[in-house]
């Protein structure tokens, strides 16, 4: 509504009444100075570094920028994460339609065609099936084996293959990318700013499968926008008080963020204090619609693979996962 005045009235959280209309959403209800945690605190929307990462030759897709925003104390944050989509070698498409690779299923999929990727020379050769809601960057034992090709939508999902001995460490950053930068979320379910889910499953052909023996840890929550909410309870950095209802009105969101060590991906990495991944059903994460996903489900919930995330799928956008194969 173009020519529709606009009155403010402050409650303990601002309600905003527009004319003629019924909308209202809970606007920032506290300052940075109320937060205690160990996070740093944004404020806002990002500036845009890179306006589009990623291009689909074959349909439409979401707009995958990145940008940086300023906390308190100066320090810059890149959003949603720091990644290496430009320069890493993109992992093998099961499904990818922007690529045009659309198979019915896993036997019209070449699997002996997908490259190897060589930690240990005279390791056992493992192939490994991922589907990331949205983005993912693949470790084994410290290297770097294969990144999403597709950091948004549409989604799409992998397969790679890899050579390493036993006991060896998958180290997996996942993202859930944000189209309005900085805010964590996107124009989605009619509304401007609604937060995203993410999610992730994967199988293994030595039979190592995602489940709650791994390990997740939070590293970017947003959008929130009441910072009293978040809570850190032990090694958890917990968001579940905080809402996830979309509003045309949050631009003035507020961003929680941890700083990745160095050498989180790497076997020696002290994880110790990190939590245990939380499993999400195939209906939580919305998959009953995704080709990507449905066309190969023999090879992720088939095999016994499950949805992990941190404990927040919806607000926790930079997530890293650790697991020990013996």
């Amino acid at each position: 509504m173009a020519n529709t005045k606009h009155h403010f009235i402050t409650l303990s959280s601002v309600l905003l009444i527009v004319t003629g209309c019924s909308t209202s959403f809970e606007a920032p209800a506290s300052s940075i100075s109320d937060y205690q945690g160990s996070a740093s605190i944004t404020q806002g929307v990002a500036t845009t570094i890179q306006q589009n990462i990623f291009e689909c030759k074959n349909g439409r897709s979401r707009v995958a920028g990145v940008g940086e925003i300023t906390d308190r104390e100066g320090k810059v944050w890149t959003v949603p994460a720091k990644n290496h989509f430009a320069t890493a070698p993109k992992a093998s498409d099961l499904y990818e339609g922007c690529a045009g690779i659309t198979p019915n299923n896993i036997s019209e999929v070449d699997e002996a065609s997908i490259p190897v990727a060589v930690v240990d020379a005279d390791g056992e050769e493992i192939t490994g099936y991922i589907f990331a809601d949205n983005y993912f960057e693949l470790y084994i034992n410290g290297q770097l084996i294969a990144v999403d090709a597709v950091p948004f939508t549409p989604f799409n999902s992998s397969i790679v293959k890899f050579k390493v001995n036993k006991p060896y460490t998958i180290a997996i950053k996942v993202i859930d990318w944000e189209e309005n930068l900085g805010l964590g979320s996107e124009n989605n379910r009619g509304k401007d700013y609604h937060p995203g889910d993410g999610g992730l499953i994967a199988s293994f052909s030595d039979g190592t499968v995602t489940g709650a023996d791994w390990q997740a840890q939070t590293f970017y929550t947003s959008p929130v926008y009441d910072l009293t909410c978040l809570k850190e309870v032990g090694g958890k950095r917990l968001s579940q008080n905080c809402t996830t209802q979309g509003t045309d009105h949050g631009q003035n969101a507020y961003g929680a963020h941890w700083q990745v060590p160095d050498d989180w991906m790497k076997p020696g990495f002290d994880a110790a204090s990190w939590p245990q991944a939380t499993l999400y059903t195939e209906g939580e994460i919305g998959v009953n619609n995704k080709k990507a996903y449905m066309n190969f489900i023999d090879k992720f919930s088939g095999a016994g693979a499950s949805f992990i995330w941190s404990t927040n799928v919806v607000l926790d956008n930079e997530v890293l996962l650790r697991h020990l194969v013996k």
